[in-house]
């Protein structure tokens, strides 16, 4: 009878836990972020899908007759740029500025304002737009407008909860779904949650950490229970590294930070040319413009100009023809520039690290480097030159890391990152993501006001305007 008591008395216990109003508030809390996550890992696998699927056409046409190029790279162009032009302009470039600008205008006052950078009209216009763009062979990333896809599910969840739900902060939303998105588009869980901590916000970690680790791993979970387990590049060899090794990555480092924060820059000088364009026919001409410029580069120097970049890093790092010619790094800088410009949807995070790699091969070659020391260098330039571009050395060490599981030259690759962001304020003190996150601000709230044409009418450009207290959103 004892034991039947002591068993009755666990069991009410028990149940007491369970009834108790903090756990079941709790619970509450976190099933808005498990049913975002989930979802962005689903829309993360078809996105990948039909991107990748995008780009071996692309390959296949080429191949078959490389004339080609010239009627689809800007009739590819034209339709994306059209399609964001049209239907949401917020839906252009890559996706992480309007994340951070959402973030800073994230109260309720601004709702209206926030639809515009984050919504289901931007989740189709990006994918639909990004992939027509891939198909053309824009040398454009899906990784970024991931980010603002994810966070664009984490903020509809949020809207549809009622009203009786426990209340959950919209930002905490946003940031966790940005997360979220990163981790599921490069596989990469700690570069996710890095990134929310580097690049999104300034507040305290204890707020979003549980949201963060659990939506990440759900959102990471369910991409991989489609895709498999995966890395985004492999493992790359790397043993046996020569003692001086570090001057090298050092080199790698300066030219890299410099080169990504010159691209950075250039990208916000013709972005402030374009803004003084009156008319649309202005726009479309820039846009063919640099599709044909893309298509001659292809056919007549080298078709590594086009894609995101990852067949060079591919190449580079797992065969053993390690070297590239001198030009390619042009290449890879030239391709994303005139892609990012267009005002079409696409990221530049991958054309960033497929940028840097060229740029540790081509430095390898002028000192006849080993294939493991030139696979170090390829890693610590991709570092470098994403720093360059984002200024968040943490978050791209990370993401290297876990792209290719070589955590044995974490501190190479950190002393490259850390040198990078140091020589990137020589160009500009702020990245681009920061000028973007300014400008787009700036754009919805005169665009609210009515003070200005609305962007789609001047094709959304962006002034390079000092940004408003730095990285802070």
């Amino acid at each position: 009878m004892e034991l039947i008591y002591w068993l009755r008395l666990k069991l009410k216990r028990a149940f007491d836990r369970i009834r108790n109003e903090n756990l079941k508030k709790n619970a509450l809390t976190a099933i808005p972020f498990w049913i975002a996550s989930i979802i962005t890992g689903l829309i993360a696998v078809l996105y990948t899908k039909l991107f990748l699927a995008a780009e071996n056409l692309t390959v296949y046409l080429i191949t078959w007759h490389a004339w080609l190029l010239f009627i689809l790279t800007p009739t590819c162009f034209l339709a994306a740029w059209w399609i964001v032009k049209k239907f949401a302009p917020y839906a252009k470039g890559s996706g992480i500025p309007q994340v951070m600008a959402g973030l800073q205008i994230s109260q309720p006052k601004n709702d209206g304002k926030l639809n515009k950078l984050l919504g289901v009209k931007i989740i189709v216009v990006k994918v639909i737009s990004s992939i027509v763009m891939a198909l053309g062979g824009g040398a454009i990333g899906r990784e970024g407008p991931t980010i603002q896809i994810a966070a664009s599910v984490f903020k509809i969840v949020y809207q549809v909860l009622p009203k009786w739900w426990p209340k959950i902060a919209k930002r905490n939303m946003i940031v966790t779904g940005a997360a979220a998105g990163l981790a599921a588009a490069f596989n990469t869980p700690l570069g996710g949650i890095v990134f929310a901590i580097e690049e999104l916000t300034k507040t305290h970690f204890s707020y979003f950490k549980t949201a963060i680790f659990s939506s990440v791993i759900i959102a990471g979970l369910s991409a991989q229970a489609l895709l498999g387990p995966y890395l985004y590049l492999g493992y790359p060899k790397i043993d046996h590294l020569s003692p001086f090794i570090f001057s090298g990555v050092l080199l790698v480092a300066i030219i890299s930070g410099l080169l990504g924060s010159t691209m950075s820059k250039l990208i916000l000088v013709i972005f402030a040319w374009k803004a003084k364009f009156k008319f649309t026919y202005q726009h479309a001409l820039y846009v063919a413009g640099c599709a044909f410029i893309l298509a001659g580069i292809a056919f007549f120097v080298d078709t590594s100009v086009l894609g995101s970049g990852k067949d060079i890093m591919q190449h580079s790092l797992f065969t053993g023809d390690k070297y590239l010619p001198w030009y390619m790094p042009l290449l890879r800088i030239g391709g994303p520039l005139v892609s990012f410009t267009t005002g079409a949807a696409g990221g530049i995070f991958a054309p960033a690290l497929g940028a840097g790699a060229s740029i540790g091969a081509v430095v390898s070659s002028w000192f006849q480097l080993s294939d493991t020391d030139t696979n170090l260098l390829i890693l610590a330039g991709m570092v470098a030159f994403l720093t360059g571009v984002t200024r968040s050395p943490f978050t791209s060490v990370i993401l290297v890391l876990e792209m290719t599981d070589r955590h044995s030259v974490i501190f190479h690759l950190i002393l490259a990152g850390m040198v990078a962001s140091l020589v990137s304020i020589i160009v500009d003190k702020h990245s681009l993501y920061d000028h973007l996150k300014t400008q787009y601000v700036k754009d919805v709230e005169m665009e609210e006001n009515n003070d200005v044409v609305n962007p789609a009418e001047r094709g959304g450009d962006v002034i390079a305007d000092e940004p408003a207290g730095s990285k802070e959103v």
